[in-house]
């Protein structure tokens, strides 16, 4: 029995990961300051000389999306005639919570911050608060959701459609590459994969979790430290490791608890805290006017480099989407079974598109309100650079009974850190397997194997008590690769698509 499992194994897939993290931290704790500048330094020469390819292949992306779904492309049922397994209201949640960390609250409680020290947001005209809104908004948005969706479509296709019994980026390029695929160039493909997730991962965890940890600090009344915050990212592995090992229905579960916290969250801020005309009024101008300019928001790339801010932040997102996309579309495609290639795009940008909007209309405009409505004293601490945690505290101790609110936030950002990780590892997992039956769950070894080696970079970089513009940086340059792949995988969409609708007409 021992034998069979391991013969199922893809080792190098395996390993290799493992080896390069032990690598990488090894390098990091003993070289920290030539790591971050090394770190810096290759961001800004992508964000220099390749700004111009980010900024089209989102457009692009989002284009191709659009496409696919009003064309015969959307008509593709997923699965021949099986109907939907989950019902729409436990797709979207399961959608939502598995595709949007944490971060998004953390994101939602202090970008509005990080935009409006910026120069680029202060000269616009119509007000800090609907720009610095407006500008979360775009980064969060369509072209955001395009990068998971359009490669959704794609795993869908391949593996609902094609019956494909490897899950895994490789397979899905085998229109393109053909025999090639089962070869070096299929491995580095997978292995391409498999690092933008962990760079991922370790972004996602080091830069929110300190928010996490200084509301724990404040509710048990101890001292914030970078050991508090490993404590409870190791806490939070444990709860996604146990629920990954109890499969599919425990994360489901957790999804529906998560979005009832989320909601929770989200409704005590409107309601409680007293800025609810000012948050519908900021939120109404905000999407107006990002659907007034959002051809020019996202073509914009800043030619003579007045402001940089694209290349700060728009260039980070569109990044930080790309090594996200290596996992949760695989989650996306498996829950989609029994829907049409138009409903699983239309319906993922109208779940996604309402939490991410909920988010950041709600808990960004309770902050701006109490800034600029309320005179709230923390434009210094806008002013001093790493203070995004210290903001979001100083925001939230504004509203009333506000240990109650941070226990609820601590509670949603754990259930939402385990949610996602839950499936990401659960995908992550088969790309250990040589063959996987697509409703087949990887090995629970070979689970708990991945759900350790996805914490150990995210703690060795909060030990490291890394900036958040060094960390961004982990996003961006693994993004580069992983972009060239998408690509490819959506060219075999098209090829492999277009070959199965002509089947369907010759029969």
């Amino acid at each position: 029995m021992k034998n069979s499992f391991a013969k199922r194994i893809d080792w190098i897939q395996t390993l290799v990961p493992l080896g390069s993290v032990a690598t990488l931290v090894t390098i990091f704790l003993l070289y920290p300051q030539k790591s971050t500048y090394f770190l810096q330094s290759l961001r800004v020469s992508v964000g220099e000389h390749f700004g111009w390819y980010y900024i089209l292949l989102g457009m692009g992306i989002f284009i191709t999306t659009l496409i696919i779904a009003f064309s015969r492309y959307g008509e593709i049922r997923l699965g021949n005639d099986s109907k939907p397994k989950y019902s729409n209201i436990q797709w979207g949640m399961m959608i939502f919570t598995s595709t949007m960390s944490a971060d998004i609250i953390f994101y939602a409680l202090t970008e509005w911050t990080m935009y409006a020290r910026e120069h680029f947001i202060q000269q616009k005209s119509g007000g800090l608060g609907v720009w610095t809104l407006s500008y979360s908004l775009f980064h969060w948005g369509p072209i955001a959701w395009s990068f998971y969706i359009v490669l959704a479509v794609a795993f869908a296709f391949m593996i609902h459609v094609r019956q494909k019994n490897r899950q895994k980026f490789s397979e899905a390029v085998r229109p393109l590459l053909g025999q090639k695929t089962d070869g070096l160039i299929g491995k580095l493909i997978n292995l391409v994969a498999i690092f933008a997730l962990i760079a991922g991962t370790a972004t996602t965890f080091s830069i929110s979790m300190p928010l996490l940890s200084a509301a724990l600090s404040k509710i048990l009344g101890i001292t914030d430290s970078v050991y508090l915050s490993v404590g409870v990212l190791l806490a939070i592995a444990l709860v996604y490791t146990v629920n990954v090992l109890l499969g599919m229905k425990a994360i489901s579960r957790l999804s529906s608890y998560c979005v009832i916290l989320f909601l929770i969250l989200i409704g005590y801020f409107f309601f409680a805290g007293g800025k609810e005309i000012y948050i519908l009024d900021n939120g109404v101008a905000a999407l107006g006017n990002l659907v007034q300019n959002f051809i020019g928001m996202a073509t914009w790339t800043d030619p003579l480099r007045q402001s940089n801010f694209v290349q700060n932040w728009t260039i980070y997102y569109w990044s930080y989407w790309l090594v996200w996309c290596t996992a949760t579309p695989f989650f996306i495609a498996t829950i989609s079974k029994g829907r049409t290639i138009k409903n699983l795009i239309l319906g993922a940008y109208g779940w996604g598109l309402s939490g991410t909007a909920l988010a950041f209309v709600t808990l960004s405009n309770y902050g701006l309100g109490k800034y600029l409505q309320d005179g709230l004293v923390i434009y210094k601490l806008i002013d001093k650079g790493n203070s995004y945690v210290e903001i979001a505290m100083k925001v939230l101790e504004t509203l009333p009974f506000h240990n109650v609110i941070l226990l609820i936030l601590i509670l949603t950002m754990m259930g939402m850190y385990a949610t996602v990780f839950e499936s990401i590892t659960m995908v992550v997992s088969t790309y250990s397997y040589k063959e996987l039956k697509v409703d087949e769950l990887p090995d629970r070894k070979i689970r708990a194997f991945w759900a350790i080696t996805f914490i150990i970079l995210p703690i060795t970089l909060l030990f490291m008590k890394q900036s958040i513009y060094s960390l961004q940086s982990v996003a961006i340059i693994f993004a580069f690769p992983i972009s060239v792949v998408v690509l490819m995988i959506v060219t075999s969409f098209f090829k492999d698509g277009k070959k199965y609708l002509d089947e369907l007409v010759d029969r």
